[in-house]
């Protein structure tokens, strides 16, 4: 094997890849080998850095340079500059916001420095389609203790004290929930990763099969021999073709070196792995609803008890966690439950993965100690608000949470404070709305998702979420009153009180959330006929300046229905009954005259 000097860490994300990082890896291995350097510096292919917003992103170790914003035709200058000359290619390198200088080491970046990697360990550091740089980093030590220990209760005690709670929402402790399936006796047991991730704008499960699938296979032969199960299901939607890959790469590997399949490592334990893919329904993130999908009945979830530890796939006791609770497993063992249990809150231990996105400077994975505020996640390591904005509101817990504004920034993040500030922390979707989002508007898009992902089958979530939409529709048309928002508050309950699970018992919690923080803007919209955001269509009104409009006639020549009129070198005016509120004449302007009220 060679020793080289250096090795060139390429983002192969989801996100690096439709940006051409894969170009980028082949045109570096192109270069190297032409300079004679292909011996002393290799090329690797990761997973993701988390900082997307600057990606791709390539880093070279061991100085642990951090190039941002890299194009395949950047590769050359690097070879030559960073190998070559032994100088960093400056122009590539992160500028700090703040001190407008240049950072090299991700270490001193913002966006890293509050950071606590667990799930993500691996992510940006190995090659995930290599099980020997997985190993190189304790990799499947963990499996080799627990086997070796040979007692599937004491590893499901120190899963109990370590205080790991479910990370796909529910938050249920994960030794407890093991504990159970391992006490109902059965011929055939099955442990279920759940990396059917559907929220709008999340990708954190996403990434971690992308950038570190051996340790959830590593954590489901562990939580098998746990709970007596012989069999493993990955549970994944087929639109992540890249994780799906890597996963089956992974498994292969795994069964290449007897760490699954026949007497896994001596112990007599046998345990394999097999994928099972959806078709992107969103209601089969809810536990029963996917063993129905697996099954290949219909994505409906049934009522509990029995819970699927009792009575789950093909009615056998089966226990199901989402892949960022299964990615915290392996640390656990290998490193005490002491140690984890150190991190974060008293009732909420350890990290927690966010895909921070919407109107925020930082877009991109984070992942931070239980106990960090909203506030030093979104103005710190987010680096606050796009285009000097202001910020308005933060959704976390994707569609099922709540919108919180500027009182709860410093509201320390774990799973009983968000749920009393009147969200929750649901599987780590973070989107930042500014100063120009349109509370009631949000309402209605979070809400017309779920509307869409509804399976049906019980009518306050099939029938109670639809009217619930079409009074928000009212609203945002400038056709609601008074007695519509009354409605929608007691509709709001009602679903909440009577849906069957809990898609439907969370879905009214964006337009809550929205009613108690923005009142005003919700009467606004009713009274005044207003969208104080200007954003809903409906209320939008494009006014011209009389005292800015030159008479160019650009404005009328380029309304598609006619609606202005005026003569040249005199002000224009707009026909409102005729306006479709497109935006053309306000595009087409060049002195300004033109506004939205």
């Amino acid at each position: 094997m060679a020793n080289y000097k250096y090795h060139i860490l390429i983002c192969g994300g989801t996100g690096c890849r439709a940006s051409k990082s894969g170009e980028i890896v082949q045109n570096f291995k192109n270069i190297l080998k032409q300079e004679n350097l292909d011996n002393e510096i290799q090329v690797i292919t990761t997973g993701c850095f988390g900082f997307c917003e600057k990606g791709p992103i390539v880093k070279i170790l061991p100085d642990n340079t951090f190039y941002t914003q890299v194009k395949p035709e950047d590769c050359e200058e690097i070879v030559k500059e960073h190998f070559i000359k032994g100088r960093k290619v400056t122009r590539l390198l992160y500028t700090d916001p703040e001190k407008k200088e240049h950072v090299s080491d991700s270490k001193h970046m913002n966006f890293y420095k509050k950071q606590m990697r667990i799930a993500l360990r691996n992510c940006g550091f190995i090659n995930p389609e290599n099980i020997d740089e997985y190993i190189a980093r304790d990799g499947y030590a963990a499996l080799a203790k627990v086997l070796e220990q040979n007692d599937p209760q004491a590893t499901i005690d120190i899963i109990k004290k370590s205080g790991l709670r479910g990370r796909g929402g529910g938050g249920f402790p994960t030794g407890l929930k093991w504990e159970i399936a391992s006490k109902n006796p059965a011929d055939q047991k099955y442990i279920i990763c759940n990396a059917d991730e559907g929220d709008p704008g999340a990708f954190m499960d996403r990434s971690i099969l992308e950038g570190d699938p051996h340790s959830i296979i590593e954590a489901m032969t562990i939580g098998g021999f746990c709970i007596g199960a012989t069999k493993g299901l990955v549970y994944i939607r087929a639109e992540y073709p890249l994780a799906i890959q890597r996963l089956q790469i992974a498994i292969e590997q795994a069964r290449e070196y007897g760490l699954l399949g026949k007497d896994l490592l001596g112990s007599g334990f046998d345990f394999d792995l097999e994928l099972r893919y959806g078709a992107g329904a969103f209601v089969c993130g809810e536990e029963t609803a996917l063993i129905h999908s697996m099954e290949g009945q219909r994505g409906e979830p049934t009522f509990k008890p029995p819970f699927p530890a009792q009575e789950g796939y093909l009615k056998k006791p089966s226990n199901v966690n989402n892949v960022e609770t299964f990615a915290n497993i392996p640390v656990i063992i290998n490193k005490g439950w002491e140690w984890f249990s150190s991190i974060g809150t008293e009732k909420s231990k350890g990290t927690k993965v966010f895909a921070l996105a919407g109107q925020i400077n930082n877009v991109g994975l984070i992942e931070v100690p239980m106990g960090i505020t909203l506030r030093e996640v979104i103005f710190e390591i987010g680096g606050g608000i796009k285009n000097g904005k202001k910020f308005k509101a933060v959704q976390t817990g994707g569609p099922s949470g709540g919108c919180l504004t500027e009182e709860f920034l410093d509201t320390p993040i774990d799973y009983d404070n968000l749920i009393a500030a009147g969200s929750m922390m649901g599987s780590g979707g973070m989107i930042v709305m500014d100063e120009t989002s349109c509370m009631p508007a949000v309402a209605r898009f979070y809400l017309d998702f779920t509307c869409e992902e509804s399976c049906g089958k019980c009518s306050p979530c099939r029938v109670g979420n639809k009217r619930l939409c079409e009074l928000l529709d009212k609203i945002t048309s400038g056709k609601g009153t008074m007695e519509d928002l009354e409605n929608i508050k007691n509709l709001s309950q009602v679903i909440k009180d009577t849906a069957l699970c809990g898609l439907g018992q969370t879905s009214p919690n964006p337009v809550l959330s929205t009613i108690s923080h923005f009142w005003d803007e919700y009467v606004a919209h009713v009274v005044d006929k207003k969208c104080p955001a200007g954003q809903c269509k409906a209320l939008k009104q494009y006014i011209i300046d009389p005292e800015k409009c030159k008479g160019c006639t650009a404005c009328a020549r380029n309304c598609p229905v006619g609606a202005i009129k005026g003569t040249v070198k005199n002000p224009h005016e707009i026909n409102q009954e005729l306006c479709i509120k497109c935006g053309t004449c306000q595009a087409k302007c060049k002195f300004g005259a033109i506004s939205v009220q």
